[in-house]
């Protein structure tokens, strides 16, 4: 294990830099069971046996369709094992997403988590906010009140937010501890880099979601001649090319890449202990995005 490959904090936890999403273990369009169920539950149980620590999950995955599949692979679960959630949000019975943020359904959302999880408190649930070009306001305040009450609780082991701009963080931190932030940031969009650039200063785990892109706006990058002859020097995948270029970015960032396949866990796993050269990492700092 390199050195980019390091544990970092995340909270009360420390985690190995390279954790798993659970995302798509659920069917299409992050709604219903999996096609394949024996492999969803293998892909859960390779990611512990490979040394996964820190699982990023959400009820309305399915909805409850992959907190359950976690549960039914892995509990007992061990006491190092940081289940990472989130709240802000629900899905319907056609699979719609939709807000579901007041203060108080952000505490049932908790709940529905741990039920669903079987387990009594959570590693941190990441406060979800639908716009992440908003000012904080005094719903934020009260969403923020009711994430510390759940901690006072018991339920959560530390507070997270996703999808924020640095005046959310800032805010945030002036009134209580945040153990992790879950922003999209990959090659090809770098819109949270100030939002990084405090996560470092302050300690707090950056966990990128989208690490590759999103599909059909970010992910020219990942295709580019650059990334393609850094993978063949290497003789890996492009994909691990970003997501080594990811934790060398800063050290406080905590990969959760996603997938359903064994050999794309494996795959994404490794790409801890790949090492670029400062040339290189300097030659995807400059990629034009």
């Amino acid at each position: 294990m390199n050195t980019e490959n390091a544990r970092f904090p995340l909270g009360e936890y420390r985690v190995s830099r390279t954790g798993y999403g659970a995302m798509q273990l659920t069917g299409p369009g992050i709604f219903g069971p999996p096609a394949d169920h024996d492999r969803a539950i293998a892909v859960l149980r390779t990611a512990i046996e490979l040394g996964v620590d820190h699982i990023d999950t959400a009820q309305y995955y399915g909805p409850d369709v992959v907190n359950e599949l976690i549960r039914e692979a892995l509990h007992p679960y061990a006491d190092n094992l940081a289940i990472v959630s989130k709240v802000g949000a629900a899905r319907g019975p056609r699979g719609e997403i939709f807000l579901d943020n007041a203060p108080d359904r952000l505490r049932a959302g908790i709940e529905d988590n741990l039920r669903t999880l079987g387990i009594e408190r959570l590693a941190a649930v990441n406060l979800r906010m639908p716009d992440q070009g908003a000012a904080p306001d005094a719903l934020f305040d009260d969403q923020l009140a009711a994430m510390i009450q759940a901690r006072e609780d018991g339920l959560i082991a530390g507070v997270g937010l996703s999808n924020i701009n640095r005046q959310h963080l800032e805010h945030a931190l002036s009134i209580t501890e945040v153990v992790t932030v879950q922003n999209s940031l990959s090659l090809g969009d770098r819109s949270s880099m100030d939002v990084l650039e405090l996560t470092t200063e302050r300690g707090i785990s950056f966990a990128p979601f989208l690490p590759l892109g999103r599909p059909g706006v970010h992910r020219g990058p990942i295709e580019s001649p650059l990334v393609q002859r850094i993978a063949t020097d290497h003789g890996i995948s492009p994909a691990q090319v970003v997501l080594a270029w990811l934790l060398a970015l800063a050290p406080n960032i905590v990969l959760i890449p996603g997938t359903g396949s064994l050999e794309h866990l494996r795959e994404n796993l490794a790409a801890g202990d790949v090492i670029l050269t400062a040339d290189e990492i300097a030659a995807l700092n400059g990629l034009t995005r």
